[in-house]
C-alpha cells in the first residue's frame, strides 16, 4: 500500500511539474510573440517616419507609410528590400581613397580637354548633359555600328584577343553555355600571356553562374568578382539594386558598350525568344577613357582596389566622331537616367526614333514625349512583340494608351525578341547603351550609354530602324478597346507594379 501511494504521489508530482513546465513555455512562447509583434510595429514606424522623409514622391510616401505601420510584419521586409532608391555605399566607399580618387579623375579630365568637341550648336541640351555626365563630346573617335549577337562578340573576342596590357570585361549577365565559354577561353589565353583581366559580373543576372566557371579564369591569372551591392552593415539589404552595365575595355584604346550580355540567347540561339534583336558599338579614340573610368569605378565599388590603367587619349586613326559616354545610376542628388531621356527628348525638333523592350516611362519622360509630338517631332517607339516578363510587358500597353491620338507610332517587333536600347534624335544625334525605359533603368540600376554626335553615324541609325520597322507590325491603339476585361484588368494591375519593374 505504501508503495502504491507513494508512486500515485510521485505521477501527480509529475503531472504537476510538467503542468507548470507546459504553463512556463506558454508563458515564454507569449513574450516571445509579443516582443517580435512589438519589435516589428517600432520598426515599421521607423521605416514609415524614414519613408515619409525619402521616398521620392508623395503617392510612395503614403503607401509606404501606411503599409509599414498597418502591416509590419510583411511591409518591413520588403521596405528593407525594395524601399531605399539611392545607392548610399557608394559615396562611402569613394571616401575611404577620397585623395587618390580625386588625383586620378583630375587627371583623366585635364588630359581629356584637349580632346574636347565644340559646344553643340543647342547650348542648353549641350550644357545639361556634360552636367548630368561629368563628362564632355570628345572628337577624333570612329565609331562602328554592330547589330545583333554574331556581329557583337566577333568584333569584341578579337579585340580581347588582340589585348596586350589589360581587359576590363564587364556584364550584367554571363552565362556557362558557347557563348560563356567562348568569352572564357578567350580571357583565360590573354591571362596566361601575362595580360590583366578584369572580370565583373553582376549576382543577379550571372545568378547560374558555377563557382567551377570563376575558378578557371581565376587559376589562368584573371581577377574575376561580383558587383556585390550589399557590401557593409548598413548595405547589406541592398539587393534591389543591380550593375546593368555591359562594357569591354581592350588596353585604354578600344571599347564596346551596348545592349549584349554574355549568352546564347544573344546569338538567337534560344528557339523561344529567336532571333534575338540587338545592338552594340564598338568605340576607338578619346571616348575609351570615359568609357573605362566608368568600369574603374564598379571595380573599385566591388574589390576596393584600382587597377593601374592607360590614361593617355590618343586619336582613333582617321577618326571624326564626336563621342560622350552616359553613366547613370542611384548615386549623387540627381536621378540622372530620366533627365538623359528629359533632355533629348526635349531637344529634338525633327525626329525621336526609340528602341524599348520595356516601355514603362515616368511622368516626366511621358510628358516629353507628349510635348515633342505637339511640336511636330516624328516620333516613333519600337518595342518587343514577345516579351520575356508579363507584367513588364502589359504594363507598356497602360502608357502606349496614355499617348494616343497625338501621333506617335509604336511598332511591335514580331520576328523574336527585341532587346536593344537605342535612341536617334534628329539627323545626328544617337545613343546606343544599356538603359531601358522604365524605373529600373531611370533610378534603380547602374546604366551606361554612348553618345555619338555625327549626321553620318545617325544615318546608318536611321538605316538599322527603317529595316527593323520593316519586321515589325504597327500596334493599332484603338484596337486595344475592343480586348476582353480581364486583358484591360492585367494592363491596369501591371501598370500599378510599374515603380518596380
Amino acid at each position: 500500500m505504501l508503495s502504491a501511494g507513494l508512486a500515485k504521489h510521485v505521477r501527480q508530482g509529475a503531472q504537476h511539474a510538467s503542468l507548470h513546465h507546459g504553463q512556463a513555455v506558454t508563458r515564454g512562447r507569449k513574450r516571445l510573440i509579443a516582443f517580435i509583434t512589438t519589435a516589428f510595429y517600432v520598426a515599421g514606424i521607423i521605416a514609415a517616419i524614414e519613408a515619409v522623409m525619402t521616398t521620392r514622391t508623395p503617392q510612395g510616401a503614403i503607401a509606404w507609410g501606411v503599409s509599414l505601420v498597418t502591416f509590419p510584419f510583411v511591409a518591413v521586409p520588403a521596405y528593407l528590400v525594395l524601399g531605399r532608391n539611392r545607392f548610399e555605399g557608394m559615396s562611402q566607399a569613394y571616401s575611404e581613397q577620397r585623395d587618390e580618387i580625386d588625383g586620378l579623375i583630375d587627371n583623366v579630365r585635364s588630359r581629356l580637354e584637349p580632346w574636347h568637341a565644340p559646344p553643340n550648336p543647342t547650348p542648353g541640351w549641350h550644357q545639361a548633359i556634360t552636367k548630368l555626365s561629368e563628362r564632355e563630346l570628345t572628337h577624333s573617335n570612329d565609331v562602328e555600328l554592330l547589330v545583333n549577337g554574331d556581329a557583337t562578340f566577333d568584333s569584341i573576342l578579337a579585340g580581347v584577343a588582340e589585348a596586350q596590357d589589360y581587359v576590363q570585361f564587364h556584364f550584367y549577365m554571363i552565362h556557362d553555355d558557347g557563348l560563356g565559354n567562348r568569352a572564357r577561353d578567350v580571357l583565360m589565353e590573354r591571362a596566361r600571356a601575362g595580360v590583366r583581366v578584369y572580370v565583373l559580373y553582376d549576382e543577379v543576372g550571372s545568378k547560374g553562374l558555377p563557382r567551377a566557371y570563376i575558378t578557371g579564369l581565376e587559376e589562368a591569372g584573371a581577377k574575376v568578382t561580383a558587383f556585390r551591392p550589399n557590401q557593409g552593415f548598413r548595405n547589406r539589404f541592398q539587393l534591389n539594386f543591380r550593375n546593368h552595365r555591359k562594357i569591354v575595355v581592350v588596353d585604354g584604346r578600344v571599347g564596346w558598350v551596348g545592349g549584349h550580355n554574355v549568352g546564347d540567347e544573344y546569338l538567337g540561339l534560344d528557339p523561344e525568344f529567336s532571333p534575338w534583336r540587338d545592338t552594340h558599338v564598338r568605340i576607338e579614340g578619346p571616348a575609351v577613357q570615359q568609357l573605362q573610368s566608368v568600369a574603374l569605378v564598379d571595380w573599385y565599388w566591388a574589390t576596393r582596389t584600382i587597377p593601374d590603367l592607360e590614361w593617355s587619349p590618343a586619336a582613333a586613326p582617321g577618326g571624326d566622331k564626336e563621342v560622350m559616354i552616359l553613366p547613370s545610376g542611384p548615386v549623387g542628388p540627381f536621378e540622372t537616367a530620366s533627365l538623359y531621356f528629359v533632355t533629348a527628348l526635349n531637344a529634338a525638333t525633327e525626329r525621336i526614333w526609340l528602341s524599348a523592350p520595356y516601355f514603362v516611362p515616368d511622368d516626366a519622360v511621358m510628358k516629353a514625349l507628349k510635348l515633342a509630338t505637339l511640336r511636330g517631332v516624328d516620333v516613333r517607339i519600337i518595342t518587343t512583340g514577345k516579351g520575356d516578363s508579363l507584367p513588364v510587358y502589359l504594363a507598356g500597353f497602360y502608357f502606349m494608351e496614355e499617348l494616343k491620338g497625338l501621333g506617335i507610332q509604336f511598332y511591335a517587333y514580331s520576328p523574336g525578341f527585341l532587346h536593344e536600347k537605342a535612341l536617334l534624335i534628329d539627323n545626328d544625334i544617337s545613343v546606343v547603351g544599356t538603359h531601358n525605359f522604365d524605373n529600373r533603368s531611370f533610378r534603380l540600376n547602374f546604366e551606361v550609354a554612348a553618345l555619338v554626335s555625327d549626321p553620318a553615324f545617325a544615318a546608318q541609325m536611321e538605316h538599322m530602324f527603317e529595316r527593323d520597322f520593316e519586321h515589325s507590325e504597327v500596334i493599332d491603339l484603338e484596337a486595344l478597346e475592343s480586348r476582353g476585361f480581364w486583358w484591360h484588368l492585367g494592363v491596369r494591375l501591371s501598370r500599378l507594379a510599374a515603380p518596380l519593374l
